[in-house]
């Protein structure tokens, strides 16, 4: 399988993250980025397919913009958005993304 999926893990509540729009877009020669992607966390936290099926996986940089203002809303947190910048080195591969969020910080990793 190739292409992008991601998975958010709310670490302060032990518990995926549904719900949370993610943007993905692509680098392109002159630098810009475009929308190539997305979806909404599920009820697991996940996002199996960001790329949208009118695109190819390429070579170069990508950007996940995960919108997390919406999901922290009522509670305090620091950040509005969790933006996570990577390199696809090989189109045959899938690269997994998780998140692990709390309302101030979060890690991320390149998953299986």
């Amino acid at each position: 399988m190739t292409g992008i999926s991601t998975h958010v893990l709310d670490t302060a509540r032990g518990r995926p993250a549904h719900g949370i729009r993610v943007v993905l877009e692509r680098a392109s020669v002159d630098g810009s980025w475009g929308p190539v992607g997305g979806g909404i966390t599920d009820a697991n936290g996940r996002v199996a397919t960001l790329l949208d099926v009118a695109e190819t996986l390429q070579e170069g940089a990508y950007r996940l913009t995960f919108q997390v203002r919406d999901y922290f809303e009522g509670q305090e947190s620091f950040y509005p958005e969790v933006t996570v910048q990577f390199l696809v080195r090989d189109p045959a591969a899938h690269y997994h993304v998780p998140l692990l969020l709390s309302p101030y910080g979060y890690t991320t990793y390149r998953g299986s």
